[in-house]
């Protein structure tokens, strides 16, 4: 009679009950809950392992991420001084405390600095003696057959008329079929399947230390500056040009790639029409760039998203706006300012604002050196009824509003101020007739005229400006590879498993061959029992089973029959019960 056997429940499956069969089908490391020896070298031993165990990696790699919390929240002087400067100026207290925790700068703190190289350390120290192993157990052929079979989770038996040899040659044959790696071990087959799972927790967390490298490496190497062109003019990767500039703290200027471009042209387009009027449809800067010093130009667009990259360099398109173009005269008619002034948006309808500053060769009637500073609010599609803000982004109907001052500017005094923003503490405004501050409205061609003689304003039309931002980061395609590798090698290890498949053939006691087989995986899961049962099934095509002498004609079932109908139709006459014939895909745990 043919048997489906399952394992007895009177003591664990475990490394002592199955030895090296049950043994080496993960690379983790045994846990240990003893206490160290007495001694530096005990406890020297005892942190190691409690550092390279991947629990604590865990928490290391939480701890990263609460760290990173901060940082984000936090102003931080890498990023915007000024923000820092202005928060400790409001929150003096708390700004102090912030400073001697490090947290505006927290990714250059010593705490945060401790905790990613420690993470680091713990990563390496689990890894290499696990890939060592793995590597030895590649090596190796899977471990024979323990000597009861029937202890295995999954286990099913039969008699069959074929002899050992033949039995095992087939077995070796359909497991090296199904792609397992498979020998003979004496009287038994032994194969084993699903070393990908292990392969894919490795390469998760080699991932993993590529990853925290390449951030290190590139937050340490990076750099960022913006700068805004007007076009016709150029740019040239040089420090002196940027308007503002940030990087890493082992950066060195010379790591810049030389590279220079000229904008020619900016196309922006907007939706007319519907719930999205005004929305960009189209941003593309056409420009000519060139690399190295004395590189020959070469053209081409810059779309946002989409941007130029010249060595370790990235061009991108960041921001748009507009540039009247405006010239000033004096009261004898000469050119003291002739020049685009960009103008910053308030809106995205790009109502914008700006300042015009005459430094040098301006006099007054009377003939003595002043300085001239204009406000200006540029408004690209102007509506009667909204006189204070642009109803579309697009050039419809731009008009630009002016109101001059005449005086000291303050650049003399040598504190720095901003281009955009005009000091009115030592100027004086213009008055028109009726003693009011003058104010005009301007259409491209049209002019101002200063009182007393004083001179004129001419706004002659409009240019576009974009602004770029050029990013120098090491290491990013570094990052994206281990990213990626990181999702792959986490799939593998959490869907594949790894499983083991014995199959044994001798000769019993009367001369008929007694097949057994049997199944082992890493964890518990339906999935070995299912592939065993599907194996034998083959197996069994193969060698049938052979008529049990010792049971009623009635009640002999082959193992295929039984893997195929776990619950068969009870007999109708009466039969000794054998309480151990189970499926082979429910067997007792």
């Amino acid at each position: 009679m043919s048997k489906t056997t399952p394992a007895t429940t009177d003591a664990p499956v475990g490394d002592q009950d199955l030895g090296a069969a049950g043994s080496q089908l993960s690379t983790a490391p045994a846990e240990s809950l003893s206490m160290p020896a007495l001694g530096v070298v005990g406890w020297a031993r005892w942190f190691w392992r409690q550092l390279t165990s991947m629990r604590v990696a865990l928490l290391l790699l939480l701890l990263v991420a609460l760290g990173a919390i901060p940082g984000s929240l936090i102003p931080q002087s890498g990023t915007d001084a000024t923000k820092v400067a202005d928060f400790v100026k409001n929150n003096p207290t708390l700004g102090d405390v912030y400073d001697k925790l490090g947290l505006f700068h927290v990714y250059s703190s010593v705490w945060f600095s401790a905790i990613y190289i420690l993470l680091f350390v713990s990563l390496v120290g689990c890894i290499v003696p696990r890939t060592w192993q793995f590597v030895g157990q590649l090596r190796s052929r899977p471990p024979g057959a323990p000597k009861r079979l029937t202890r295995l989770p999954a286990y099913t038996t039969w008699r069959t008329e074929a002899e050992p040899e033949q039995v095992r040659e087939a077995a070796l044959a359909l497991l090296t079929k199904k792609r397992f790696r498979a020998h003979l071990a004496g009287d038994n087959v032994a194969g084993e399947k699903g070393y990908l799972r292990e392969v894919g927790n490795l390469a998760f967390h080699i991932a993993l230390i590529v990853l925290l490298t390449s951030f290190a490496w590139g937050q340490l190497f990076k750099s960022e500056g913006n700068k805004l062109v007007v076009e016709g003019d150029g740019f040239s990767n040089t420090l002196t040009q940027y308007d503002d500039f940030k990087s890493g703290n082992l950066f060195d200027t010379g790591d810049l790639v030389p590279l220079s471009f000229r904008l020619n042209k900016f196309t922006g387009t907007y939706e007319t029409s519907g719930p999205n009027k005004g929305t960009p449809r189209l941003y593309q800067a056409a420009i000519t760039y060139s690399e190295g010093a004395y590189g020959k130009g070469h053209k081409t667009l810059v779309k946002v998203n989409e941007p130029l990259e010249v060595g370790d360099a990235k061009v991108y398109l960041t921001a748009h706006g507009y540039a009247p173009l405006i010239t000033v005269r004096d009261g004898k008619g000469n050119v003291v300012f002739h020049d685009a002034v960009a103008m910053l948006p308030l809106d995205s309808n790009v109502t914008s604002t700006g300042v015009v500053k005459v430094l040098d060769g301006y006099k007054n009637p009377k003939g003595v050196s002043e300085q001239l500073g204009i406000s200006a609010f540029f408004l690209p599609t102007y509506t009667k009824g909204s006189e204070t803000a642009s109803t579309f982004p697009a050039l419809n109907n731009p008009v630009l509003n002016l109101a001059p001052y005449h005086g000291d500017l303050g650049v003399d005094s040598g504190i720095p101020q901003s281009v955009y923003q005009l000091d009115k503490s030592h100027v004086k405004a213009f008055k028109d007739a009726k003693g009011a501050q003058l104010r005009e409205n301007l259409k491209p061609g049209q002019t101002m005229q200063l009182p007393g003689g004083a001179g004129s304003v001419t706004y002659e039309g409009t240019k576009q400006w974009a602004n770029f931002q050029v990013v120098q980061q090491p290491a990013s395609g570094w990052a994206l590879a281990g990213a990626l590798t990181a999702i792959f090698g986490l799939a593998a290890s959490l869907f594949i498993q790894r499983r083991r498949v014995w199959v044994r053939a001798v000769r019993g006691a009367d001369g008929v061959t007694v097949v057994e087989m049997a199944g082992l995986g890493r964890s518990e899961s339906a999935k070995v029992p299912e592939e065993l049962g599907e194996l034998a099934g083959v197996l069994y095509d193969q060698a049938p089973g052979a008529p049990d002498p010792d049971a009623a004609p009635d009640t002999q079932h082959s193992a295929k029959s039984l893997l195929a109908d776990p619950a068969p139709e009870p007999s109708t006459e009466p039969t000794t019960p054998d309480p151990q014939v189970v499926p082979a895909e429910r067997p007792e745990k």
